[in-house]
């Protein structure tokens, strides 16, 4: 099923998309003061100095250096920024510390260097070239303007975690209002189609290939994410707690991007999958397969599938769901039925990734990708699982069908919420 047809290759459009996510980008450090450089507020992560010279120096990497074949900027940086870190523990964490770090100044000396040889190369280098595995269909080129909308929200993450006297970040506006109440939503069995087929979009990464269908099976689904006020009575009858939660003077409250507001009771919790799969069990549910999100989100009562839950218009956050920076944090479960699914699911694209039960595994016909084969591989383990959807600070431009993110099972600072199947 053809989800995109490749488009041609426009060289200004994506020197103007790298150009806007380097400023995002400088936007979110500009949210950090700066004697916070040298800080990892997520002790699974290296220091914010780390991913100011990562993103550019693994686009330089990728694209310049590796595919086009053109000499290192300083391959001692290279080398220090090129790829980042996901340890089990605290402990494997410990392993990747470092007694010093280069100064911004120096960073940005050896980054400035790396974004001007991106440029050049987005305004002449040849970056579709067939008999080229990393610049096949302009691989590389791609890869490296998904890669630094992905960092986007891993640094939001980071950020998110920072002491609050460290944050230069804004306020937001935050509203509190339950949707109407509704019972389960019927999925009659049908078919789903996962992943993506090979020269159909312009850019995949490794994992969202081949496009295959799945049959499944007719389940029950919640209309609505679970909310905050959902997960608190499981938390009151011994259930544990989310990692943004905390209590003062007797009241739960949220540790939200920015600032710590009283438990907003009609937002999703964003969980692990572990605490989200504890919860379905506790509730009488569980979590959705990989296969039932595609069939909630984008099959059709008469049979068709959409490219979209809200149908085949291009991901709109104004109106199809919060995501695209349209605001930090969540808002209300349901606050955009304009983008709810055809079978009237909501929020299955925005206001917080969907955790499912399937571990992240390779499809049938995986290939690792020619500029970037440590991408997906190192993560087949059983211990990661599939989220599907969009989170507030998910870029538009990767809303699309056949992407795939994931995660430990256990790991606390996603912004991944869930809701529940039944049999």
């Amino acid at each position: 099923m053809d989800i995109l047809a490749p488009a041609s290759l426009d060289r200004a459009a994506m020197a103007a998309r790298y150009r806007a996510n380097r400023l995002r980008t400088a936007q979110l450090f500009a949210m950090i003061a700066p004697d916070a450089y040298e800080d990892a507020p997520i002790p699974l992560r290296h220091p914010f100095v780390f991913y100011d010279g990562h993103i550019p120096t693994f686009a330089f990497v990728t694209l310049v250096r590796d595919a086009l074949g053109r000499p290192s900027i300083d391959p001692e940086f290279e080398k220090l920024f090129n790829r980042g870190i996901d340890p089990r523990d605290a402990g494997a964490a410990a392993a990747h510390k470092r007694a010093a770090w280069p100064s911004r100044e120096t960073v940005h000396r050896f980054t400035d260097a790396c974004d001007a040889a991106i440029f050049d190369a987005y305004a002449h280098a040849t970056l579709d070239d067939p008999s080229n595995p990393r610049l096949l269909h302009a691989e590389a080129a791609w890869n490296v303007l998904e890669h630094e909308e992905m960092h986007h929200e891993t640094l939001t993450y980071i950020v998110h975690r920072l002491a609050r006297e460290k944050q230069r970040g804004p306020r937001g506006e935050h509203r509190d209002a339950a949707p109407p109440p509704r019972a389960p939503i019927a999925i009659p069995a049908g078919s789903a189609t996962l992943g993506a087929r090979r020269g159909a979009i312009p850019f995949g990464w490794d994992n969202e290939f081949d496009e295959h269908v799945v049959a499944v099976n007719a389940f029950g689904v919640d209309a609505y994410d679970v909310t905050n006020g959902d997960y608190l009575a499981f938390v009151r009858d011994g259930g544990p707690v989310p990692i943004n939660w905390f209590e003062r003077d007797g009241a739960w409250m949220l540790r939200g991007v920015f600032e710590d507001l009283p438990l907003p009771l009609s937002w999703p919790v964003y969980a692990t999958q572990e605490q989200a799969a504890a919860f379905a069990r506790w509730s009488g549910g569980r979590l959705m397969t990989e296969a039932e999100y595609h069939r909630a989100a984008y099959g059709t009562p008469g049979g068709e599938e959409r490219l979209q839950p809200w149908g085949d218009a291009a991901p709109d956050p104004a109106q199809h769901g919060n995501f695209g920076w349209r605001r930090f944090d969540p808002e209300p479960a349901g606050s955009s039925p304009r983008g709810a699914s055809a079978f009237g699911v909501h929020d299955l694209v925005g206001n917080g990734w969907e955790w499912t039960a399937t571990p992240f595994a390779p499809f049938d016909g995986f290939a690792p990708m020619a500029s970037y084969p440590l991408y997906s591989n190192d993560f087949f383990d059983g211990m990661h699982y599939v989220i599907k959807g969009a989170s507030p600070v998910t870029a538009s431009t990767l809303v699309r069908r056949s992407l795939r993110n994931w995660f430990y099972y256990d790991y606390s600072y996603v912004y991944a919420t869930f809701r529940r199947a039944y049999d």
